[in-house]
């Protein structure tokens, strides 16, 4: 698969405990980005955050893993991203989804290039 060098960024924050259809939302949203044929996903957990009710979610020892922050990334053309969009509005039932002009310089390499 080839992506043009001006692409669109997708991400998607969260909770690490917000579910879809009895699977973690991030586990949902890659396999369903899998299913849709996007490029690619990638799952960040993150070690301190809050999001809109202002309450702190951390890794620390006493509040061991307590709806820690997810970032989801996704990155292919304005189109196929634009086509996921209600399927994603579907899944969530909060977060926050961000989308940014981003330039792909480089997208996995030629078959012989990697035999090397």
């Amino acid at each position: 698969m080839e992506l043009p060098r001006d692409a669109v960024m997708l991400r998607v924050l969260f909770g690490e405990d917000d579910k879809f259809e009895n699977l973690p939302l991030y586990e949902a949203i890659v396999l369903k980005a899998r299913e849709m044929k996007l490029a690619g996903a990638t799952v960040l957990r993150g070690h301190v955050g809050f999001g809109h009710d202002s309450r702190i979610h951390t890794t620390k020892i006493l509040r061991l893993s307590q709806d820690l922050p997810i970032v989801l990334e996704i990155v292919d053309t304005q189109e196929k991203i634009d086509r996921f969009l209600p399927v994603l509005d579907g899944m969530m039932s909060s977060g926050l989804v961000t989308l940014e002009k981003v330039q792909v310089l480089q997208y996995g390499r030629p078959a012989a290039a990697s035999a090397k």
